[in-house]
């Protein structure tokens, strides 16, 4: 997508933190960190959401899935660290491409979604 931010930064148009890059995938500092460590994982090929998945694309999220424990012990998390993947406006996606957000460093992170007692 020509106007798409995360696209801008995967062709080097926009720069970033880097953190990795292969044929496939691009990941990144993010540049509003929640905790210490806080970086994203995006497939170079655009897709808008989770929501847009398809099959053809579960070798790519497998590689992914398989790459984001690496970084995030690279990076400084090595007792646990949290991934998020908002979908869609009710889920709080922001940029319209898939990214998956790799967030750690600390203690202990907040909890996300409170349990009702």
């Amino acid at each position: 997508m020509e106007n798409c931010i995360f696209c801008k930064i995967v062709r080097g148009e926009i720069s970033s933190k880097h953190v990795y890059e292969d044929a496939d995938v691009f990941a990144f500092h993010d540049i509003h960190p929640a905790a210490p460590v806080h970086f994203m994982v995006v497939p170079k090929l655009h897709i808008s959401s989770l929501a847009d998945v398809e099959d053809k694309h579960r070798s790519l999220l497998g590689d992914m899935m398989i790459l984001i424990p690496r970084l995030a012990k690279e990076q400084g998390c090595t007792d646990g660290f949290r991934t998020v993947i908002n979908t869609g406006r009710v889920g709080g996606q922001e940029v319209y491409h898939l990214h998956i957000h790799v967030i750690g460093g600390r203690d202990r992170l907040p909890v996300m979604i409170p349990h009702p007692r």
